[in-house]
């Protein structure tokens, strides 16, 4: 089992099935892409686990009963995992069309083995670390100014930079819904970053404040994207990285 550090890699899986073989094989392949594997043994404890836990990835075993077809149907309402990529494992075609047909993205046929799950994960890798990256923060420490028109401008230091905002540090407390001018720069590639910016969350024991994006240019929020995802694939280790 992977730890706490491990998770930062190539992100989360849950497997629901109560199957012991197809967990041990499927939770093998998924650490091998240096995922964490959590499972649950039915519908309603992998349910329990999706509203607690981010998922880049989640398996349902369709032998748990008719049910397993519709979960999915479920997952797309949980704000967190509603774009999780999917795979079924089925007992046969008219499962595997059926498990198709109810939005699971692939399909894990039995009987299975080490080869054809390989196989699949190879297929989806780039759908998972696209997964990984929408939720990706990378950890960055670099001044940050917040300026606001009439007002001193307010210094600090970043903490971690996500797609759609940051962490920071800062000396003096800042209101939550507070709006400002956000200017910093970010190294190896250099990427200068100056946007607005609402704090949406603060923490008085550490000076912690989160503030998210608001209205980037387009061209500026492309090529930082770009830039995060350099820094997820630097951090992917050599074995996660899709093999011929």
């Amino acid at each position: 089992m992977l730890n706490a550090a491990d998770r930062q890699k190539l992100g989360n899986a849950l497997v629901a099935s109560r199957d012991g073989t197809a967990t041990h094989l499927v939770g093998e392949a998924m650490q091998g892409r240096e995922m964490f594997v959590d499972v649950s043994p039915d519908l309603s404890s992998a349910w329990e686990k999706l509203n607690r836990r981010k998922y880049e990835a989640l398996v349902v075993d369709c032998a748990l009963g008719h049910q397993a077809f519709c979960f999915l149907q479920q997952v797309r309402n949980c704000a967190a995992n509603r774009t999780a990529v999917t795979f079924a494992i089925t007992d046969d075609q008219t499962d595997t069309g059926l498990a198709l047909r109810h939005g699971y993205a692939f399909a894990l046929e039995r009987p299975l083995t080490t080869e054809s799950i390989a196989h699949t994960l190879r297929v989806a890798y780039g759908l998972i670390v696209r997964e990984r990256r929408r939720y990706f923060r990378y950890s960055i420490v670099v001044p940050a100014v917040l300026s606001r028109k009439g007002t001193s401008e307010i210094y600090g230091r970043t903490i971690n930079i996500s797609e759609g905002g940051l962490a920071l540090h800062t000396s003096v407390r800042l209101e939550t819904g507070l709006e400002a001018n956000l200017e910093f720069t970010l190294p190896d590639p250099k990427l200068r970053i100056k946007t607005d910016a609402r704090v949406c969350w603060q923490k008085d024991d550490d000076g912690k404040t989160g503030l998210s994006f608001v209205g980037m240019p387009f061209d500026l929020t492309s090529a930082l994207n770009q830039w995060l995802a350099l820094k997820l694939e630097q951090e992917l280790p050599l074995q996660s990285a899709p093999t011929a």
